[in-house]
C-alpha cells in the first residue's frame, strides 16, 4: 500500500524534462518507454539509469539545508536505530493515522522504513528538520517508478513526495505550506532531469490540498488510487516562479 498523506495542516502531508512545460495533465496515456508489460496484478517496470551520482533520486541527504520563513530547514534521511520511536509516535498520532495507515506497535512503521532502505533507492524517508529540530517526515520517491505511474501520465524523472507533520503545535499555522515548497524547490534545484514534483494528497484532505495549492502546487485531476481517492497536485519548474 503506497502511504496516503495526513494533513499538512492539521495531521501531516512526495519536474518537465529539461526545456519542458506544464501541459495539461488529464491525459492518462503512459509513457510507452517506461511500461512495456503491464499485468492485471502487478506493474513490472524497466529498469531506469540512475541519475549523475549513481542515485535514482540524487542523493537527498546532499540537497543541502533550504532558507524558509521558518528557519533553516533540512532533510535528514531516516536511520532505523535513531528515529524510528520518533516516527512511530507520530504514525499513531490519531490525525496521521487516518490517512497514513500506520498506527500500531513499532514493527509495522519499522516495516514501513525498511520497505524503503532496503530497496534501490527509488523512495527515501526522511526527517524534516527545522531549526536543528525534526518535527516532519517526508517520503522523497521516484513517481515515474512508482505504481502511482499507472494512473496519471508519468514523465521520466517525476519525483513525488509525502509528508507529516509531527507536532501538534505546528499544526494549523501554514508550516506544512511552506515545506512542502521548500522540498518541491529543493528537489528542482537538485535533480535537473525533473521537471515536475508530483503529489497525491487524499480529496478528503482537504487541508493537505489546501497546503499544496499554498505551496504552489497546481490541482490536475482527481484519480482513483487502490486506497483512496486523490487529488493529484503538481509543481512545474516552468511554473516555479510564477505560483
Amino acid at each position: 500500500m503506497s502511504p496516503t498523506d495526513a494533513s499538512t495542516d492539521t495531521g501531516a502531508g512526495q519536474v518537465p524534462l529539461r526545456g519542458g512545460g506544464a501541459e495539461d495533465t488529464l491525459d492518462l496515456r503512459l509513457p510507452e518507454e517506461l511500461f512495456p508489460l503491464i499485468r492485471e496484478d502487478e506493474l513490472t517496470l524497466v529498469p531506469q539509469p540512475a541519475d549523475d551520482d549513481g542515485h535514482l533520486l540524487d542523493t537527498p541527504a546532499g540537497w543541502g539545508p533550504a532558507t524558509t520563513p521558518l528557519g533553516h530547514f533540512q532533510l535528514v534521511p531516516v536511520r532505523i536505530e535513531r528515529d524510528l520511536g520518533l516516527v512511530s509516535r507520530w504514525m499513531n498520532d490519531p490525525a496521521v493515522a487516518e490517512f497514513w495507515e500506520l498506527a500500531g506497535p513499532e514493527s509495522v512503521t519499522a516495516g514501513h522504513l525498511r520497505a524503503q532502505l532496503d530497496g534501490d533507492g527509488r523512495s527515501v524517508p526522511c526527517l524534516g528538520v527545522l531549526g536543528g529540530t525534526p518535527m516532519s517526515y517526508f517520503e522523497i520517491y521516484r513517481a515515474d517508478l512508482d505504481p502511482l505511474a499507472r494512473h496519471y501520465p508519468a514523465r521520466p524523472h517525476d519525483t513525488g513526495m509525502h509528508l507529516l507533520i509531527g507536532g501538534v503545535a505546528d499544526r494549523g499555522r501554514g508550516v506544512g505550506s511552506t515545506l512542502l515548497r521548500a522540498v518541491a524547490d529543493l528537489a528542482l534545484d537538485n535533480r535537473p532531469r525533473c521537471a515536475r514534483v508530483i503529489a497525491e494528497p487524499d480529496l478528503r484532505n482537504t487541508p493537505s490540498v489546501s497546503a499544496f495549492l499554498s505551496a504552489g502546487f497546481r490541482f490536475c485531476a482527481e484519480i482513483d488510487l487502490p486506497d483512496k481517492r486523490a487529488a493529484l497536485m503538481v509543481r512545474d519548474r516552468a511554473l516555479r516562479n510564477l505560483l
